[in-house]
This record gives C-alpha cells, structure tokens and sequence, in this order.
C-alpha cells in the first residue's frame, strides 16, 4: 500500500460508516400485522400508559396491554348497532368512545377498568346533531365537535371528564359554508395541542379549518389547498409533527384511489404562516396522520405513505391502509377494515 492510499483509508472508513448510518436512518420500518376475531370496520384508536385501544362498528372495542401482541374483547356488551368512531384514552385504566348517528345515536361511554365495564356518559340532545370528533387537553378538560345545528358547527366543552357539556356561543364560531360538513372518519376530526390550542377540519366544497386559541371559547376559519370538488371531498384528519406544525390530510371517500392532492402543512414563509401543499404521491384518500420524532406516516384504507423528514417528503410504506393511527412512546398503532391491526415499535 503507498502513501497515497494509507492517508485516503480512513476517510474511506469514514464515508462507509457515514454511509450505513443514513441507510440505518431511513429503512423503511414494517407494521406487525394482527387481524381481531370480530372483523369490524375500525375507525378509532388511541394509546395511554402503554395501554393500546382500538374500536370500531358493531360495538366492538379490543386492547392490548403488551404493545399489541395479544389482545383482549372489551367490546360494548349487546351494542351491535353502535357505531364507535372516536376514543380518548385518559390514563392506564379510564377512556371515553364516541359513537355516531343521528340523535341519540351519537353517545359518549366510560370505562374506569380498562374495559370490564363501560357506562353512558353523554348523549346527544339535538334530533339532527351528529357527533365527529372528541379530544381532551387532560382528564377534566376536552372539547367535542358535532354537524351543524342551526347553521353552526356544534362545539361542547366540558371540564368535568365529559359528566357535563355545554355549547361554544354560536357567535363564537365562523357560519357554515354552503355544502359544508365533517366527517367522522378516524377519530382526527378534532385535535388539541398546548397552550390551550385546537383545530378541527372541514370538506365539502370548501376544505377548511377551524382553530382555537383559548380552549375552544372562539374560532377562526382557513381555507385550505386540499382536494375540495364534490360533496364528500375535503379534509379528514389533523396531525401536528415533532416540530409543531400542523398538517391536515384528506380527499374523497367515494373516490379513495383518485389522484388529487390529500395533504398539506402549515408553515411559516416571509414572516407569514401559509397553508402549502405537499408531493405524497397523491394516491387517494387519507384519513389519519401520526408522527414519532421525524417520522411520520399517513394512511388511507387503500395504502399508507412514510416520511423521514417531519412530513415534509413522502414516499410509500409498503401497500397497506387503514382508517386511523395513534401513537404514544415508541409505538405507532394503525387500525382499518375487518378487523386489521398494526402496530410498528420504533
């Protein structure tokens, strides 16, 4: 060996460490895939505590204690016809579900035993509401979001656990739009964040969101980029990644395969925040979100895009979707059609 090549060999050594590291960085990680004996369309998840909880149609409501190995049936007992769209997990032992429907349909239910028992928590008292979305700031504080009833956006809050609700003052709140509405597709309708910060999302012909500042007291509407040309078309699901921006995902369910744009962020360019569209692929509906440090996945029932780079860029994770994702720790936990579940440990 001459001179030359003893004094290149350490940065060779350099570059190929360097090199395995970035290869180590971005392998694209693969979801345990485990599917329920009750194969009903789930639509909500959530993790606490360690705690993973996923529900969905005909009452049906499992958990896992030991990062979604086994799971246990902790479903609504005799609730066949209900329809479980949303969960919030409060600690260890205590959730609340969210079921839709018109009217009395839509109900709140708690358990405070990990799912032995759950009780009725709340029901709807407007014949034409419709519950969307719940999400809590802690085990007091939290918001709930229903369709319109004369001509606003139903907004609840509560401050006692969900025992007791009263309605965000009309005037508080931006009127509905013509053709507007919200869908209750993964439980990411409504989302929370610090400092008393909340969003939900809107579609419709006019894909929108709604943000609060002041623990959902007044709201303020944006517009956004997001496919918005029919009925059912619009956003689906908010999420905010490991830098606190915020994203909104969606599309149009009756056309999940289409090519239209499902995602966008907002970020902060000459000083301004501005609402931009991001390069997923454009490959159908997305209905959920989450982030776990800088990766981020979003998901549809048809398939699911992967990002290394807090959303920013995307690329496809493998060719499986779901409904709704959640995550706590180190876990990121996806649920969908007929019973499927997957959980990715990073």
């Amino acid at each position: 060996m001459n001179n030359k090549q003893q004094l290149n060999r350490p940065l060779l050594v350099l570059m190929l460490l360097l090199s395995h590291f970035f290869v180590i960085a971005e392998t694209t990680p693969d979801w345990k895939i485990h599917q329920l004996p009750n194969q009903s369309s789930l639509r909500s998840s959530a993790i606490k505590d360690n705690v993973i909880w996923v529900a969905g149609t005909k009452g049906t409501v499992y958990k896992s204690t030991d990062k979604g190995t086994t799971w246990i049936d902790v479903s609504l007992k005799n609730q066949t016809e209900t329809d479980i769209r949303d969960i919030q997990a409060l600690d260890e032992n205590t959730a609340i579900l969210m079921s839709v429907g018109t009217g009395q349909k839509s109900r709140l239910y708690k358990t405070t035993d990990q799912g032995l028992s759950w009780e009725i928590l709340y029901q709807n008292v407007d014949e034409t509401g419709f519950f969307d979305s719940i999400a809590f700031w802690d085990k007091d504080n939290g918001l709930l979001l229903g369709d319109p009833v004369d001509g606003y956006y139903v907004i609840k809050k509560t401050h006692d656990g969900g025992k007791t609700w009263s309605r965000v003052k009309s005037k508080n709140l931006p009127k509905i739009l013509e053709k507007e509405a919200a869908f209750a597709a993964s439980g990411n309708t409504l989302i929370i964040g610090k400092n008393g910060q909340a969003w939900f999302t809107t579609g419709g012909f006019s894909a929108s969101i709604m943000s609060s500042k002041n623990h959902g007291k007044t709201w303020q509407r944006q517009s956004l980029p997001l496919y918005d040309k029919t009925q059912t078309a619009g956003g689906y699901g908010i999420a905010i990644n490991n830098l606190h921006e915020v994203f909104v995902v969606g599309g149009d369910y009756l056309l999940r395969d289409g090519s239209y744009n499902n995602a966008v962020v907002l970020v902060k360019k000459d000083g301004k925040s501005k609402w931009l569209k991001l390069t997923t692929g454009n490959k159908g509906l997305r209905t959920a979100m989450a982030c776990m440090k800088s990766t981020c996945i979003i998901t549809g029932k048809l398939s699911s895009d992967i990002s290394f780079d807090n959303g920013h860029t995307w690329k496809p994770l493998h060719n499986q979707g779901f409904y709704t994702l959640a995550t706590e720790a180190n876990t990121i936990v996806a649920a969908g059609a007929d019973g499927l579940v997957g959980v990715m440990i990073f």
